[in-house]
């Protein structure tokens, strides 16, 4: 009876391997956020949230975007090669990154406007290594597909995450708790996993060679010249709300905003990271097929439709429901938080598919444009935000935000659609 429920196509399997992994990993930051919110103030949340958004902002440089190719070349070779090309370029950019904190960290922390992230800059270049490592790795065991190896070590960094988060709490330890078991987490994680790829796929590295690292690095070009800019201001549009919420209405009401934030995308991270790794995977073995074959399109337009149509119920219990949710769960002085989520649903539904069939742009090589499109959509976004931080009203910020990124993001999923078309129509 088990087994007749398992799923059968492999594409399924996958899918619900990594889910599972994420799921757990998830449910472990879901259960422990009530307890954080009690020993952990706003203004903590604040901090820690501004640390990551500049932190994120750094690390999609950290290894030029080169990850992603790690999914392209037919062969392991090629593909171990660029590997070791995305780990050589993160010990780059972090370097980069610490002499810049090292020498304008004054300056930078008069721009942000906030004294207590001054000291927390010195992490950031670690944290940027660690994503840089752990991304080339990932992509590597998706490539490879070893689900099971990476959903493990998935619910290791939350626990471990967990773990720090809630031990540094409960001794008092304010913002560095948070700060600290994130890097901490993060750290454990990336330490497992490259481990047990050198152990695993050892053999894989005889094949790594200078001259090969190069001539990859020349073919791929497109990755940090065109894809590096557009991620970069996709998760500067992401992340500047922190920055600009702490810039106009300080620490308690960028903590308020992070909240909601971490409770709306943890159940979605579940689905999107695992989904998302498994759709680049099978896109990307139909594209580089050469048979006249219309599964690409009937693929993409299937994924699009299920997920809009069963995450809605879902959404849309969130956005009645967010404030009341908030005050039970987490106490009554985090009810804003519940306001501002309440706000950010209808946005974060479209981006929910949106950012699952998002490697069609890598795929099909339409960077260029979705690089246009993401400058205009950080545009709006900015000035969104700024309109509400001018006005004094952070609320209508953030509807603002949420309304022209709904927008942005329902045309981009019908572009999606209309580039496997196109691309069906040519072969």
């Amino acid at each position: 009876m088990i087994h007749k429920l398992k799923p059968k196509s492999e594409f399924s399997r996958n899918v619900l391997t990594l889910m599972t992994g994420t799921t757990i990993a998830q449910s472990i930051s879901i259960a422990i956020s009530p307890i954080l919110t009690r020993i952990y103030t706003p203004e903590d949340f604040g901090v820690f949230a501004l640390y990551m958004s500049i932190a994120s902002i750094i690390a999609v440089m950290a290894t030029g975007r080169y990850e992603l190719a790690i999914m392209l070349p037919k062969k392991d070779e090629d593909a171990i090669n660029i590997v070791v090309l995305s780990i050589v370029i993160s010990f780059f950019v972090s370097f980069i990154s610490f002499l810049t904190v090292f020498i304008f960290n004054l300056q930078i922390t008069n721009f942000l406007g906030n004294p207590e992230i001054s000291n927390w800059l010195y992490l950031i270049p670690i944290t940027v290594l660690l994503t840089g490592i752990y991304q080339s790795l990932n992509y590597w065991s998706n490539r490879k597909k070893k689900y099971k190896r990476l959903a493990t070590n998935k619910v290791i960094q939350s626990a471990t995450t967990s773990s720090g988060n809630l031990g540094m709490g409960f001794f008092g330890y304010g913002n560095s708790g948070l700060i600290l078991g994130g890097v901490f987490g993060q750290s454990i994680a990336t330490l497992i996993l490259g481990s047990i790829v050198y152990r695993k796929d050892k053999s894989h590295m005889k094949n790594i060679y200078k001259l090969k690292i190069l001539a990859l690095l020349k073919k791929y070009i497109d990755l940090p010249k065109i894809n590096l800019p557009h991620a970069f201001l996709n998760v500067l549009s992401s992340n500047f709300p922190i920055i600009l919420i702490n810039y106009f209405f300080q620490n308690v009401a960028t903590g308020f905003y992070s909240l909601a934030n971490r409770v709306l995308l943890s159940p979605m991270n579940i689905v999107t990271g695992s989904y998302g790794q498994v759709f680049f995977q099978k896109i990307s073995k139909l594209a580089s097929s050469h048979n006249k074959s219309k599964e690409e399109i009937v693929f993409v337009k299937g994924t699009i439709s299920k997920l809009l149509v069963y995450s809605f119920p879902i959404f849309f219990a969130f956005f009645v429901f967010s404030p009341q949710i908030f005050s039970i769960i987490f106490g009554e002085s985090w009810k804003i938080s519940g306001e501002y989520a309440q706000v950010l649903v209808p946005m974060l539904y479209v981006r929910f598919t949106g950012s699952i069939v998002s490697s069609i742009v890598i795929v099909y090589n339409k960077q260029k444009k979705a690089l246009i499109i993401e400058i205009v959509n950080t545009f709006i976004r900015v000035c969104s935000l700024v309109i509400g931080g001018l006005m004094d009203n952070i609320l209508l910020g953030l509807i603002l935000f949420s309304i022209s990124s709904t927008l942005i993001t329902s045309y981009r999923l019908f572009w999606y659609i209309d580039i496997v078309k196109k691309e069906r129509s040519v072969i």
